[in-house]
Parts: C-alpha cells; sequence; structure tokens
C-alpha cells in the first residue's frame, strides 16, 4: 500500500510517499514545494538516494501538485509509474475543533465541516483545504484521509478545557481550549512505551513539543488530558516568535496607550514576540547561543526566559497526573538543544527527575534516555515523526473503507 502524505501551508506544500505494504514504512520519495504563488516557486525533492532543487511553475496549490506528480514519475528516477498507484492520502488537517476526535475518512460533510473550522484557525485550515481539493483532482478515486493536530487532545475532560468567562461564549463560539501538535504528541507517546515496555494504555507521561511553536501534553493511560496551547496556538509558553499566555488586559492598555490596532497586537503576539521579542536577535535558538556567548544579555535572557516558562508550566502537567512515568522532549530544540533541556531539567530532584548531564550533552536528534538508571521518572529525547504517524492512520482508515482487516 502506497500512501501520499500531505502536509500543506499557505505558500508551501510538503509531501511524503509511503510503502507501507506488509507492514514496512519506507520512504519511497518526499519533497517541498516553496513560494507557491510567486512568480518562481521552487522544488526540492528527494528520492533513491538522490536529492535535487530546481525552479518551477507553482501558481496556485493545483499547478503544485502538477509539479509534485511530475517529480514522483520523472527525470529516470521515478518511483511510481501511475498515480493509479497511490493507494490513499493523507492530510494533515490542523483543526477539527469538537467535531473529531480521530483521523477520519474525508466526505463531503466533512469537508464542510473543516471550513467551517476555518473561523477557528483562519491561517492554517483554509490552505489544508486547498490542497485537499488539489488533491482530489489528480487523485479522484482513493480514499482520502483527515488527521487532524487537535483530535489527540478531544479526550480532556471539560475542566481542562474550558474557560472561566460566560459559559455562553462556549455555547454560541466553541470558545475552549483545543490544544495542537496532537499528531507529535501521541508519536512520541506510543514510542516512549515501546522504549520504556509499558502497554499505552498504562502510561503516564508529559510529552514536550519544543520548536518554533511549543507545546506540553499531560497523558494518562495513552491519552490527553491536558495541554498548554488553548483555542489558539498563541496560548502556553514563550516560544519562537509567539509570546505564550500574557495578562489578557495588556492588549486592552496596548489600544489606548501605544494606539495599536487590534490587527497589529495580534500580529505583534504572533509574529514579534517570544524569543524574538525579548532578544530583538532571532527566534533561532542557534543564534541566541551564538550572541549569548558573546556577552548579549537578552539573548541570554531569552533562553532563560523559555527554560524557565517550560519548568513552570512542566510542573503543572505533572501536578495534574497522579503519576508519571516519563518526560519526553521531542521536536527541534527538544531533540538538538542539550543546552535548554538541561536548563529546564536540572535541579529537579525533588519531582522525582534524576537528569543525567553528561548524556545529555551527547544526545543529538537520537532516540535516547538521559536521566539516570533508577530516576523515579525517566527523561527521554523521542524524535517526532509527525507525517509517518499521518500514514499509519491514512492506511487504517483505508483499509477500513475498503472493507479489508
Amino acid at each position: 500500500m502506497k500512501i501520499l502524505v500531505i502536509n500543506s501551508g499557505s505558500s508551501s506544500l510538503k509531501y511524503i510517499l509511503y510503502d507501507m505494504e506488509g507492514g514496512a514504512e519506507n520512504v519511497l520519495a518526499k519533497g517541498v514545494i516553496e513560494k507557491i504563488g510567486e512568480k518562481i516557486s521552487f522544488l526540492k525533492h528527494k528520492a533513491n538516494d538522490s536529492e535535487t532543487r530546481r525552479e518551477v511553475q507553482a501558481r496556485n496549490h493545483e499547478e503544485a501538485f502538477a509539479v509534485v506528480i511530475t517529480a514522483l514519475m520523472g527525470d529516470g528516477k521515478a518511483v511510481i509509474k501511475s498515480t493509479d498507484e497511490v493507494d490513499a492520502v493523507g492530510h494533515r488537517i490542523v483543526h477539527g475543533g469538537e467535531a473529531f476526535f480521530e483521523s477520519t475518512l474525508i466526505t463531503e460533510e466533512v469537508e464542510k465541516v473543516v471550513q467551517d473550522y476555518c473561523r477557528l484557525a483562519p491561517l492554517h485550515n483554509p490552505p489544508n483545504l486547498v490542497a485537499l481539493r488539489a488533491a482530489q483532482k489528480f487523485f479522484p478515486r482513493v480514499p482520502h484521509v483527515a488527521v487532524f493536530d487537535t483530535a489527540f487532545h478531544q479526550t480532556m475532560p471539560k475542566v481542562a478545557y474550558m474557560y472561566a468567562i460566560p459559559y455562553e461564549f462556549y455555547e454560541k463560539y466553541g470558545i475552549r481550549r483545543y490544544g495542537f501538535h496532537g499528531t507529535s504528541h501521541r508519536f512520541v507517546a506510543l514510542r516512549a512505551a515501546q522504549i520504556l515496555g509499558i502497554p499505552n494504555d498504562r502510561l503516564n507521561c508529559i510529552t514536550a513539543h519544543l520548536g518554533n511553536g511549543v507545546s506540553l501534553a499531560a497523558i494518562r493511560n495513552g491519552k490527553s488530558v491536558d495541554t498548554t496551547m488553548g483555542l489558539t496556538p498563541l496560548e502556553g509558553m514563550v516560544m519562537g516568535t509567539r509570546s505564550g499566555t500574557i495578562d489578557p488586559s495588556i492588549i486592552s492598555f496596548l489600544i489606548e496607550n501605544a494606539h495599536m490596532t487590534l490587527a497589529e497586537i495580534d500580529n505583534m503576539l504572533n509574529k514579534k514576540s517570544g524569543m524574538l521579542g525579548i532578544s530583538g536577535v532571532s527566534n533561532d535558538v542557534r543564534d541566541l547561543w551564538a550572541a549569548a556567548e558573546k556577552g548579549h544579555e537578552r539573548a541570554m535572557l531569552a533562553l532563560d526566559m523559555f527554560a524557565y516558562s517550560v519548568r513552570r508550566f512542566l510542573g503543572a502537567r505533572m501536578a495534574v497526573l497522579d503519576r508519571v512515568d516519563a518526560i519526553i522532549f521531542t521536536a527541534g530544540i527538544g531533540e538538538h538543544d542539550p543546552g535548554l533541556r538541561e536548563k529546564i531539567c536540572a535541579g529537579l530532584e525533588h519531582l522525582g527527575i534524576d537528569f543525567d548531564a553528561e548524556k545529555n550533552k551527547t544526545c543529538i536528534a537520537k532516540e535516547m534516555e538521559i536521566s539516570r538508571p533508577g530516576s523515579p521518572i525517566k527523561v527521554l529525547v523521542v524524535p517526532t515523526n509527525e507525517e509517518l504517524m499521518i500514514a499509519r492512520d491514512t492506511a487504517e482508515v483505508a483499509r477500513k473503507a475498503k472493507g479489508k482487516p
């Protein structure tokens, strides 16, 4: 079974073609088209141990899909001879609201619901839908499956997802905490259960997705019971360019005193805040470490604030669980930055975390335990693979749709 996984943004289209036959999970090809809609777009494509990058024409997502098909079938490095070889297409959809608890076969009704949730994810769901509709034109006879970032967190209890504002706003507008990065949190939790030899339905853990976007999930018996992002990905910890949780009255203060518009404040909180806003240097932690080593105080402050916010939110998630088997770091920072992992974990022995600083230093982008033997709470690094999780879900849903076990 060949599964094509699609992850679309407003001006980009990422894709991976998997061969899932007989339990295999082999990557046949992968790539990305960038700058869709501009005069010149770029394709980066990797297959058969070779990688190419070239200019292409992709004025819209439909043209981008045509480029993808050509790349998969052409240039003497073909991984498929026909689009008929693709058995199903899996789509990353950011927001599924309260409608979807699991990955779902896309029907007209499902598409309408995803369209409705554009009001909650105006930056993400619209390009997801554009890519979906383009893919349906090229693959009209195969199952298309939606894998939602929010679905994993729909097991949260009401006490965790409600905001303490008048209840009518939840009933009328659906204002509540939804959470994001769910596919990543689910993947690394499942992998951690395998590593630790604990059945997934008995695993209690905290997964830390630390990238440019940052979220924690408290997982009890394999299910999400609390997370840090909320109605939007802005809530929670200090992030690359997002402020994370702030006093809501800061918004009205800025309107009255800085004479900013709501649009300007929204842009500032999402794109000009976080570690970028504090440091004035960058949202890339590699740049911040380099600046901090040269004595840049605000760069060091940004790194310290990031680590402090993760520690603070980590403690809150630990309080939610009656038992914590493991803390799992993943995503760009979580997998690659020993310095920030140490800032987050060092000195937490009183909470049952016996962190091994020396092992941590050797762990870059690989599976590894970075706590000492006998630590009551294990600390793991597990590289995430959201695309593989999407492929697995897509294969399972497609088999059921075709009446196969």
